[in-house]
Formats: C-alpha cells, sequence, structure tokens
C-alpha cells in the first residue's frame, strides 16, 4: 500500500513540475493562428487550402451535390433517370422538378462551400499586409483572394439574391450573426474586389498552373456587368482578357491530359491519384444506372453505378444542335444495353478511369470561347456591328463544322448568341443563369415541364411513374436559403414563397 501511494506522489509531482505544459500544449500538427500568415509559404499554403472547397462546390464524390444540379439540372438542357431501385437520393431530383426543399443538400453545399471560401479569403486578405516578404508575390496571393472572395459571393447572390456580407474574419459568436445585405450592395463589393483582383494578379504565360490569373478577374468582372446590363462596362472589362486562344479541337477541351489549356481561364482541379482523396466522380454520376460501368470504354469492370443518372440531356437540348455540328458527338454519348434504347449521357467529362469510382476530370468554370459570346452579346445590347464577328469566332470556328451565321439583325442575334451559348457551355453550369438573367426562365422551363406532364417517358421516366412538380414561379428564380442556417442565425430570413 505503502508504494502505490509513492507511485502516486511521484506522478502528482512530475505533473506539477510541468507547470501545467502537459495540460495547454498544443498537439504538434496545430499551428497557432498567431504563428501562420507570415511568410511566403504559409500564404502559399492559405491559398491552397482557399481553394479546397471548390471540389466540393463543384462535385466529389458519388451521387453529389455539386453545382450541376442547380446550374445545369435546373434547366432545360438536362434532367435525370428516374431510379426506381434506388429511390435514396431523391431530392436531388427536386432541384429539377421545382419542388424546393430548404433542408435540401444541394443548396446547403454551395451555401456553406460558398462561405468556407470567403471565410479563407479574408483571412488572407486581413493577415497579408502585415507580413513581409516580396511584395509581388503578396500581390498575387492577394489577388487571387478577392478574385475568390468576388466569385464566391458572385455565386451566392445570383442563385439566393440578398446574402449577409462578410468582409472580416469574425473573432466572437456575436460577429457571426449577420443579416442580409442587399444585392446591390453585394454586387458593388464584387466589383471592387474583381476591379482590384485583375490589377494585382499576373497573366497567364506568368502564373502558376492551376492558380487563377488576371484573365480570370477581367471575365469574372466582365460576367458581373453583363447580368446587370452594364454593356459598356462588360465590353471594356472582357477586352483585357488577354493570352487566350480557342482550342482546335472541341472534345480535348476537356480531356484529362490538356488541362489547363490554351483555352482555360478558370478550372477546378481534380487528381484521381488513390490516396490523394481529390478526385472528380463527374463521369460515374453523369452515366446511366448500370450494372457494370466497364460497358463503357475506359471503365473498369465492376462497382456497380447505383447510384447514376444525373444530369441527363433532355430532347429539348438534343434538338437544339445543328445538323453537322461536331460538337453534340463529343458533348453527348449514346447507350443501349441493360434495358436502354439509345440512353443519352454527357461525354465531356467521360474519359474512363484506373481505379472505380476515381476520374481523373477537371471541372471547366471560365473559358475564352465564353469571353468571346460575353463580347458578342455586350456588342449586339449596344448595336455594334462587331458582335456578329464575335459570334462567329466560336460558332463557325473549325472545330464546330458550321458555316457563319450571316443574320445582322439585333434582336434575331440577341436569340442566336443565346443559342450559341446553349450549345458551346452545355453541361458547364450556365443554361439555368441565362434563362434568370435574361428574364425567360419561366417561359421556358414551363413550356419543358408541360412537355414532361404530357410524355413522362419521353423524359426517363417509367410508365407507372407520374412526375410529380414541374409548375415554376416567379418564386423559383431564387432558391431558398438553407434552413439550417435560418436556425442559427436569428437575423435571416427566407426568401420569399418557402
Amino acid at each position: 500500500m505503502k508504494t502505490k501511494i509513492l507511485s502516486i506522489l511521484i506522478a502528482a509531482a512530475l505533473l506539477s513540475a510541468c507547470d501545467d505544459d502537459f495540460l495547454t500544449k498544443l498537439p504538434e500538427t496545430v499551428v497557432p493562428a498567431e504563428n501562420f500568415y507570415k511568410t511566403d509559404a504559409d500564404f502559399k499554403l492559405a491559398t491552397v487550402g482557399m481553394y479546397a472547397p471548390l471540389r466540393n462546390l463543384y462535385g466529389t464524390g458519388l451521387a453529389d451535390y455539386g453545382a450541376w444540379t442547380m446550374g445545369e439540372m435546373r434547366s432545360d438542357n438536362t434532367i435525370f433517370i428516374y431510379n426506381s431501385q434506388n429511390r435514396g437520393y431523391a431530392d436531388r431530383e427536386y432541384v429539377d422538378e421545382f419542388i424546393d426543399d430548404a433542408n435540401g443538400g444541394a443548396i446547403s453545399n454551395k451555401y456553406q462551400n460558398d462561405y468556407i471560401i470567403i471565410g479563407r479569403a479574408n483571412k488572407i486578405l486581413s493577415t497579408i499586409d502585415a507580413a513581409d516578404f516580396d511584395q509581388v508575390q503578396k500581390d498575387n496571393y492577394k489577388g487571387q483572394a478577392l478574385f475568390m472572395r468576388a466569385f464566391a459571393y458572385f455565386d451566392l447572390v445570383q442563385y439566393f439574391g440578398d446574402v449577409p456580407l462578410v468582409l472580416v474574419p469574425p473573432t466572437t459568436y456575436a460577429e457571426t450573426i449577420v443579416g442580409r445585405t442587399a444585392t446591390a450592395t453585394v454586387y458593388e463589393q464584387i466589383i471592387a474586389d474583381a476591379t482590384l483582383a485583375a490589377t494585382l494578379m499576373p497573366n497567364k504565360a506568368t502564373q502558376q498552373t492551376g492558380f487563377v490569373a488576371n484573365g480570370a478577374a477581367y471575365t469574372l468582372l466582365g460576367n458581373v456587368h453583363i447580368v446587370l446590363k452594364q454593356w459598356a462596362q462588360a465590353e471594356q472589362a472582357l477586352l483585357n482578357v488577354q493570352g487566350y486562344s480557342l482550342v482546335a479541337d472541341y472534345a480535348s477541351i476537356y480531356s484529362p491530359s490538356n488541362k489547363n489549356n490554351q483555352e482555360s481561364i478558370f478550372e477546378v482541379q481534380y487528381f484521381d491519384g488513390p490516396t490523394a482523396g481529390v478526385s472528380s466522380n463527374f463521369a460515374y454520376n453523369f452515366l446511366p444506372v448500370l450494372a457494370n460501368p466497364g460497358v463503357i470504354d475506359g471503365f473498369p469492370d465492376g462497382n456497380s453505378n447505383s447510384y447514376a443518372g444525373w444530369n441527363t440531356p433532355t430532347p429539348e437540348l438534343l434538338a437544339s444542335y445543328e445538323a453537322g455540328d461536331l460538337r453534340k458527338a463529343a458533348s453527348i454519348g449514346f447507350y443501349t444495353g441493360e434495358g436502354y434504347t439509345n440512353i443519352p449521357y454527357i461525354k465531356k467529362y467521360v474519359h474512363g478511369a484506373e481505379i472505380a469510382p476515381n476520374t481523373n476530370d477537371n471541372w471547366p468554370v471560365y473559358r475564352y470561347a465564353e469571353v468571346l459570346l460575353f463580347l458578342a452579346e455586350a456588342a449586339n445590347e449596344q448595336g455594334k456591328p462587331e458582335a456578329l464577328s464575335y459570334l462567329n469566332l466560336v460558332h463557325a470556328n473549325t472545330r464546330t463544322g458550321l458555316a457563319p451565321i450571316t443574320n445582322t439583325n439585333q434582336n434575331d442575334l440577341r436569340d442566336l448568341i443565346s443559342q450559341e451559348r446553349k450549345i458551346e457551355l452545355a453541361f458547364e453550369n450556365k443554361r439555368w443563369l441565362d434563362l434568370v438573367r435574361t428574364g425567360t426562365a419561366l417561359q421556358v422551363m414551363n413550356a419543358q415541364g408541360a412537355n414532361v406532364l404530357a410524355n413522362p417517358q419521353a423524359y426517363y421516366f417509367p410508365a407507372n411513374v407520374t412526375p410529380p412538380g414541374y409548375v415554376v414561379s416567379d418564386k423559383h428564380l431564387l432558391f431558398p436559403i438553407p434552413q439550417r442556417e435560418i436556425r442559427i442565425n436569428p437575423l435571416l430570413t427566407q426568401n420569399p414563397g418557402y
């Protein structure tokens, strides 16, 4: 007993001698914030960390909640294959059916990851001026943070309307409780951030591959002005997008062997390394539901993708391609077998896999082709004749196989530019926002909804299933604020109608 008591006393003395260091010492894998954000290496790591949520935002994992749900499947471009054998993913269907759920995964994924990006950008911006290293590199990191903050807020404001505008890292819980900021004010901040970012970042030729350059900031700035119908300002910004050119072969734009090519302005980086945890899974999600995805060239046998069938091209999109347009075969594949007859699927992101279900495809966010189409739109709205030239640089490029457009009527050109965006940028999350900003969403989507309800089998529903929803009203032009955010933030209010 004496021995036991002595051991306890010795242990107590040792703990006391540590002067509480044992209890307060941080794990060696954790760097306190006050010791970070000081060196070039620190800010490079912080910048990489700021980009990381993009993978969640655009989609990672099986049956993910990527940006394609709200940006593409919401539109008339794509729908889903009704999966009667696996009903566990129905909330993704709601986005397409306009049965919006404030608790849905798609809206939470977008809202949360955009604010994670904003939070990390704010931390960089709040600390970098005090750091002591090369000013040129500091400007580069600062420009990227400004761009990413502007990009995330632009994403939020287009889908949700008024959102909390937070520009400094909160230091208390009370500072996290912020109400919604008027859309106009958010846009002012986006324009200010993108404008400054463009002056701080280097051009594409000198920027490290995978990081945005000043061309991305000018493209974002032009996109914002297009949405705001500020045509002259849009044109001015977009003319500064220099050092890019169109890829000669449309299919090769999306090839994993041609990532960050001369047409790429901004793309989300994925890598299929088996241990990195940063692979993409688009191809498996967008294929039809298959007992063996290995029936598609380039994919290993096995690994049934019972979670798939998403973002499937609609009859309307298939009919939109002109005869002879080479982009159709590069964008859309067809499969017959396992009960399917000529079922379409997105081919842009189908390049096989070494290890199922990890794929190596990046996601294109901005391409130079879109800059040219933005320029065509801005010029046309100002009545400038060069609008047709910009349009034909995309439409009549040798990679499309199409003849030049000759129509110069302003109203006709407006429709032709919209149609060109629908085809050229198909499956790149542009169509829904295009419909909203041009004021055509209700007309186009109610017309398609009537078609779905009149003939569900043409839209991949089984004969015994009557689709719900597909009635679109003004409230659907914005998505609901995630209910979880409203529960934890008493200053948040819900969008009308939800």
